[in-house]
């Protein structure tokens, strides 16, 4: 009887333990998520100086090319960056960080290409 009662409980867990999990996905961490958001930023950079060049460009298909690329680069699916960004977008506070994270990035990547370019 008393085996039956533990095996009951263990059974109640595992009930309670997957009702409670959804299959929505994590949110990206601040370090990997403003490396995702600096190369889309980089991504929509690219695409908006190819346009200027041939205007006849379908923009929303060679936009997503580009996103898909980023999203590959960083083994992350387009689900999990907006359920990421959604999330960030919600909670001001993580949301300044990871745009002061992507700030400074953005500036380390240009100092770093100022040293190349003051190479002769």
């Amino acid at each position: 009887m008393k085996k039956y009662g533990v095996m009951q409980l263990i059974g109640c867990l595992a009930l309670l333990l997957a009702g409670c999990s959804d299959n929505k996905p994590k949110v990206i961490p601040v370090n990997t998520m403003k490396k995702v958001v600096w190369d889309m930023m980089k991504a929509d950079e690219l695409f908006a100086r190819e346009r200027l060049k041939d205007s006849t460009m379908q923009k929303n298909r060679e936009d997503i090319r580009l996103y898909e690329q980023v999203f590959s680069i960083h083994h992350i699916t387009r689900e999990q960056f907006y359920h990421s960004y959604r999330y960030y977008e919600a909670h001001p506070v993580q949301l300044k960080e990871l745009l002061d994270s992507v700030e400074s990035l953005s500036t380390k990547e240009q100092q770093e290409l100022s040293k190349k370019r003051a190479i002769p």
